[in-house]
């Protein structure tokens, strides 16, 4: 019986300290993610807004007219992925404007989240982290694993 108890008491410290390296891992990730993302915005001398989300979006083209984007209201944009370091992933010349209704979650979150802040008609910037984009693992094609991605949006 007492080694049982033993066992169960090193069993809960080994799941407790696996559960601290994780968390410890997952905020380094994260650091290096808020890095790369702060050397973006230092070296293309943008006036990025960070959101509490970890979101950063520049209005480049202010719409003169455009109404506040809100959820469940289904918007059309243009767009381009990008990486950090240029590299274009994805465009809506070769896929086609992107028609989606904000809050469903048939595409990144982070889209989601920093259309938000814009209004019909913007043109803009989209800093986005990746576990709000593609996560720990990319999307298997051009965006590899723990990535922040540029979204270069028109929004109608």
């Amino acid at each position: 019986m007492v080694k049982e108890e033993h066992k169960n008491n090193n069993k809960t410290i080994n799941e407790e300290e696996l559960k601290n390296q994780f968390v410890k891992a997952n905020k380094q990730i994260v650091q290096k993610e808020i890095d790369e993302m702060d050397y973006y915005v230092k070296m293309h001398k943008m006036p990025f807004v960070n959101t509490t989300s970890g979101i950063r979006y520049y209005v480049y083209k202010p719409s003169a007219h455009g109404d506040s984007i809100k959820d469940k209201e289904e918007i059309v944009m243009n767009f381009k992925v990008s990486l950090l370091d240029g590299t274009l992933c994805y465009s809506s010349e070769t896929e086609g404007k992107k028609t989606f209704i904000v809050g469903n979650e048939d595409i990144e979150s982070g889209i989601h989240r920093g259309v938000k802040y814009l209004k019909h008609g913007d043109k803009a910037l989209l800093l986005i982290p990746s576990h709000l984009a593609h996560g720990l693992l990319g999307d298997f094609k051009k965006i590899p694993p723990q990535m922040p991605i540029i979204y270069d949006v028109e929004i109608y």
